[in-house]
């Protein structure tokens, strides 16, 4: 086997968000290596394409120069010898490694899923986490499609929006008690249900899918556990991500649910490194695009600047979602934890009319969680309070934001 790329002082693997964002920060002694055919891109836009907004190049990421991009399938980290060995025989050769190898769909154990022995999913079933993952389901979905979502989560619900905007009749099986549970408390989550319900959506809660039926290899009817059965043209598999960290744990690096990472974002193992939806740090894998881009840029400040740099101390992420629906789109904003101790401080404002709703918990005198939907005029100032951790400095601030209807 030979080398196939002289060694380049840092190797970023995973060329998601986080690794070809990384990339672009360390310039050209970096080596980009990812697995996907397409040319980086944004996965946070991809609704955005399946919904048929934007094409795929309007969410492509910058190019990395010419030489600085490998497009291979790495299958083994050589750690002793710090060489990436490729499925096609290639070796790559490393100074540092950085592991940005993200997370993959979550394969619900669905019976008559997957036949013995078989590892791909069957015609007509989708995972939706990658652009092929995405324009495959673009091809697949017409005005009229018969379409089934399982997972109420926010992939869930972004996929079932998008395919309810290019005309499919769709239904949404969500397991748990209401729709975003990690992001939402119950009164927001009606709200969100209420407009996909108006979107045209079929949602239902406490609902779990138990199996599917084929017929001629491709996904026919979806069964859930109360015996129904839903017909079928195309199914969504919306249940989560999980880590990628099949490479890492092989070598013997550190794993938990992610790669575990201290600080200064070093796993386990001397000269490699990990960022983004595969890292694990100070106990949580965030799966979402702001930690991972803190990460990539905390890292590159230590590997050009590591005097200067600072540690990275972890991000208190706001999760953003607009649901358009003509003219009067329902605007989301997420942050925290949105459930309640007993001596917690909740402000809590609704509006029906407008169909608006704000709510935040505020816990010795500072920001732990809220939920706001609507007119999210104070996104802004909230979020900066959020991620500064700083005391609040009493009600009347707070309630002015919450009640101020300007621009964002």
């Amino acid at each position: 086997m030979t080398n196939r790329t002289p060694r380049h002082r840092t190797v970023v693997l995973g060329a998601g968000l986080a690794g070809a964002h990384l990339a672009a920060r360390l310039g050209p002694d970096a080596l980009l290596i990812g697995e996907e055919p397409h040319p980086p891109y944004n996965r946070v836009l991809l609704t955005d394409v399946l919904a048929g907004r934007y094409g795929p190049e309007v969410i492509a990421l910058p190019r990395p120069a010419r030489g600085n991009h490998l497009r291979a399938r790495v299958v083994r980290l050589d750690l002793a010898d710090r060489v990436l060995l490729c499925e096609d025989g290639a070796r790559v050769p490393y100074g540092t490694l950085v592991l940005a190898t993200g997370a993959g769909p979550v394969l619900p154990p669905l019976r008559g899923l997957f036949a013995p022995g078989a590892r791909d999913l069957p015609g007509a079933v989708h995972a939706f986490r990658t652009m092929a993952d995405c324009l495959a389901l673009s091809a697949a979905a017409r005005p009229g499609t018969r379409a089934v979502v399982v997972g109420g989560g926010l992939l869930g619900v972004c996929a079932a929006r998008a395919l309810a905007d290019r005309g499919a009749q769709v239904v949404l099986a969500q397991q748990g008690e209401r729709l975003m549970e990690r992001q939402l408390d119950p009164d927001a989550s009606d709200l969100v249900r209420a407009h996909l319900t108006a979107l045209g959506v079929e949602v239902h809660t406490e609902c779990r899918v138990r199996g599917v039926r084929q017929r001629d290899g491709a996904v026919r009817t979806v069964e859930l556990a109360d015996g129904f059965a839903l017909d079928t043209d195309l199914t969504v598999l919306a249940c989560g991500v999980r880590p990628r960290t099949g490479l890492a744990r092989a070598a013997g690096l550190t794993v938990r649910r992610g790669v575990v990472v201290d600080d200064r974002l070093r796993t386990s193992a001397p000269h490699v490194y990990a960022v983004g939806d595969c890292a694990e740090h100070a106990g949580l894998t965030h799966c979402l695009a702001a930690p991972a881009l803190d990460q990539a840029d905390a890292l590159a400040a230590a590997l050009t600047s590591p005097k200067t740099a600072r540690p990275y101390s972890g991000t208190r992420s706001l999760t953003r979602l607009t649901l358009p629906h003509g003219e009067h789109p329902l605007d989301l904003a997420a942050f925290g934890d949105p459930e309640t101790r007993p001596d917690d401080d909740v402000v809590r404002l609704s509006d029906a009319t407008r169909s608006t709703y704000r709510k935040v918990v505020v816990r010795d005198d500072r920001l732990v969680g809220g939920v706001l939907l609507g007119e999210l005029a104070a996104v802004g100032a909230l979020a900066r309070a959020w991620e500064s951790d700083e005391p609040l400095p009493g009600d009347g601030p707070l309630l002015h934001l919450l009640t101020h209807d300007g621009g964002i």
